[in-house]
């Protein structure tokens, strides 16, 4: 095998790659099921300093090169709750991650989810994902070692212990990226959708994922995609890549589905309807995967940024293209030689300086449309309540 191969099939496995996008893995011995009830099986949850009681402050540059620092303060008080599955990013070196979370798992908690603690009540369960060890070995041709269905099941007691113990009749949004995606969408199918538990589901938030949608009925299963503010009981997905890096022809991984007559969702936050329009980035140093970007990134020359969030607003639009069999996010950054801040920004998978195309921006999907989509939920907060 090449050096180049290894190296792409080394970094591949960050990305958080769902495991049926490669192979289903081989199945396990039966384990001993989790007990959401105890406070320590949860990365998240409410009134705890725990990895979504982070710093979330943002500093913001305009295309002038002036700054302002965006401070941030969760609700207490949130009319309704989120529930998040996070993706494939577990250091642990076997097929499952252990229930101890490491660095990498309250990192991409701090990344893609504790913004949302402005809108809603932020619960986290841990579970016993397939690991980055797991896809690696999928990846070189060899049997994967992990389990998914014990992945899965984690996260179904959680969700079943969840409304026992903690949601009280109130409404809830999912949000997933990636195999929590993935997790998400099996969860919505047999736990959910049609069941009594429908009526409290605000939002789907199905991020870095193929959901299957009937092109005819836009929906997944008997939830329509979110179309307008304020609507709820609905989904939002997309999978992100550069307008002028679209996915490349034979391409399997996203952007398609693999059901007949079906096709992959997309919904701009940014723009529920339909059409292009500016995003509301939250872009970091540091990955999800807990690890600082080599080199960092000079957001604006002669700025120098502490916090641990920048926006720039205006750089950055999105907007939801169907070509060549494919759909997704085509996002365009809109450089001005004026303009003091960067022309790239973060996201692609490099090897060896080269960018894999099959991947597009999944490493932050999340990121590019951090703000929008906390301001849809706000708004879906309030749709909810009020009725």
């Amino acid at each position: 095998m090449s050096r180049k191969l290894w190296a792409a099939l080394g970094l591949i496995t960050t990305l958080g790659l769902s495991t049926s996008a490669c192979a289903q893995p081989a199945p396990a011995a039966p384990q001993a099921p989790n007990d959401y009830a105890k406070d320590e099986a949860w990365l998240c949850r409410p009134g705890r300093a725990d990895a979504c009681a982070v710093d979330q402050t943002a500093t913001v540059i305009q295309a002038n090169g002036a700054t302002s620092i965006e401070t941030f303060k969760a609700d207490p008080n949130a009319p309704i709750d989120c529930f998040y599955v996070y993706p494939t990013v577990s250091s642990d070196p076997g097929g499952n991650s252990d229930m101890t979370p490491d660095l990498p798992e309250k990192a991409v908690a701090d990344q893609q989810f504790a913004r949302f603690g402005s809108v809603c009540k932020l619960y986290a369960p841990n579970y016993r994902q397939v690991t980055i060890a797991a896809l690696r070995r999928v990846m070189m041709g060899q049997a994967s070692n992990g389990d998914g269905e014990l992945a899965y099941g984690d996260v179904l007691a959680a969700w079943k212990d969840y409304l026992a113990r903690d949601n009280h009749g109130r409404g809830v949004v999912l949000i997933g990226h990636s195999q929590g995606s993935r997790i998400l969408l099996r969860l919505i199918k047999e736990e959910i959708d049609g069941k009594p538990v429908q009526k409290q589901l605000v939002s789907a938030l199905i991020l870095g994922m193929n959901t299957p949608v009937d092109p005819a009925k836009d929906s997944y299963g008997s939830l329509p995609l979110c179309r307008k503010t304020g609507q709820t009981g609905c989904v939002i997905s997309y999978v992100s890549f550069r307008a002028d890096v679209p996915p490349p022809g034979g391409s399997k991984f996203f952007g398609k589905v693999a059901e007949p007559g079906m096709k992959a969702a997309c919904v701009n936050p940014a723009a529920l309807a339909g059409g292009s329009a500016t995003v509301r980035s939250y872009f970091s140093d540091r990955t999800i995967m807990g690890s600082k970007m080599r080199p960092a990134t000079v957001w604006a020359q002669g700025v120098e940024v502490a916090t641990p969030f920048v926006e720039l607003p205006g750089l950055v639009s999105a907007e939801c293209v169907s070509q060549d069999g494919f759909d997704y996010l085509a996002v365009t950054v809109h450089p001005d030689p004026a303009d003091p801040r960067t022309d790239k920004i973060p996201g692609d998978l490099l090897v060896l300086g080269q960018p894999l195309r099959d991947w597009g921006l999944h490493l932050v999907d999340v990121n590019l449309t951090m703000g929008d989509l906390v301001a849809v939920v706000g708004a879906q907060a309030k749709a909810y309540s009020a009725k």
